[in-house]
């Protein structure tokens, strides 16, 4: 299993950050639908800076936000504070959440799974598993097979994984892409809800990469 590495923040102009602070389109329908649902407590798993974190909290959840990244826990944590808003932050690896059997009603984790070997995948969706509650909801999104990524002469760890070689934040860490059947294996535990398979195209017209979009429920 590959070791884990953060996102290195600080090679991150204030442009991009201004991106990485906004939160994405659907953030606010599983904020609505959870709230619709009753749902209270939420684990922002790999939370950057604190964009959904912030939004989850202000929309009267109970947030523990959660990132490999000290940098990232602490501006998140800067942020909140300047909200005046209640969070719960921790520093820590993906692949050992430190937090109890069944403590979360839904789990929100947007790009960020990815970011490991297929050892390291499996890990962490038994670790979703482990620490959310009967019924609860869990979101994520993952790279794409279909992506330019997985195209790439980058060093191969397995066949679904490579390490990312390139100037920026995410030089050196591995990533992993997925198809539907290898979605399928990693959600057996789970009910699957809705698959969406989309591409991001950047504003200047570059395709920006595949990702799997998916919400899948623990049984009751």
């Amino acid at each position: 299993m590959t070791a884990s590495k953060p996102w290195n923040w600080n090679l991150v102009g204030e442009k991009d950050r201004t991106y990485w602070q906004t939160p994405s389109a659907e953030s606010y329908y599983l904020l609505h639908r959870w709230q619709q649902q009753g749902r209270r407590t939420l684990l922002d798993l790999g939370c950057g800076l604190g964009r959904h974190s912030i939004l989850f909290a202000k929309g009267g959840f109970e947030v523990s936000a959660f990132d490999l990244s000290e940098t990232a826990v602490a501006e998140t944590e800067q942020w909140a504070q300047r909200e005046h808003l209640s969070l719960s932050c921790k520093s820590g690896d993906m692949l050992a959440l430190p937090y109890a059997p069944e403590s979360f009603s839904c789990i929100f984790c947007r790009n960020v799974i990815s970011h490991s070997d297929t050892a390291g995948v499996r890990k962490v969706f038994r670790e979703a598993f482990r620490v959310l509650q009967p019924g609860g909801e869990f979101y994520f999104t993952l790279c794409s097979k279909n992506s330019w990524g997985f195209g790439q002469d980058w060093p191969v760890v397995d066949a679904n994984t490579k390490i990312r070689v390139e100037d920026g934040p995410e030089n050196g860490i591995p990533h992993f892409f997925a198809d539907y059947d290898t979605i399928r294996e990693l959600c057996a535990a789970f009910q699957i809800l809705t698959v969406q398979q989309i591409e991001d195209i950047l504003t200047d017209g570059v395709p920006g990469g595949w990702h799997y979009h998916v919400l899948v429920k623990k049984p009751d």
